[in-house]
């Protein structure tokens, strides 16, 4: 009869410690599968955003260019706010701030310096997606 309950704690230790081996196994896949969403997640995130900052805003017609960059703000700052990573998430935002920011003045008095603030802001969001 001893021997019939050690064998049962035996075999009992046994299984338990298989089935937390099983649970640490289903969990490391779990974090990487929850790691390969979360980047599929920020490039597609990425993706948009950089699209959007890719608008076109021809200063040439500033009223079309206007309206073209608050719409674009506004997609980017809906964008920013799906961004888990915190870097990713202010670089849009900035970026977002500037296209919903300018004003027509900006864009017929003073375009060279809206449009380089926005190409810097483009090369930081790009920065922030490569990392």
């Amino acid at each position: 009869m001893r021997t019939a309950t050690r064998l049962a704690t035996t075999i009992t230790g046994l299984l338990a410690v298989a089935a937390l081996s099983a649970c640490g196994t289903l969990q490391e896949a779990s974090d990487t599968a929850a790691a390969v969403a979360n980047t599929a997640n920020t490039v597609q995130l990425c993706t948009d955003a950089l699209s959007q900052a890719a608008v076109n805003v021809d200063i040439a017609a500033p009223e079309e260019a206007l309206g073209r960059a608050h719409e674009a703000g506004a997609t980017l700052s809906d964008l920013a706010a799906d961004a888990a990573n915190t870097t990713l998430s202010q670089a849009i935002t900035a970026l977002a701030d500037t296209l919903t920011a300018v004003t027509l003045n900006d864009l017929v008095s003073g375009p060279a310096q809206w449009l380089e603030t926005r190409a810097t802001q483009v090369a930081n969001l790009t920065t922030a997606c490569a990392g």
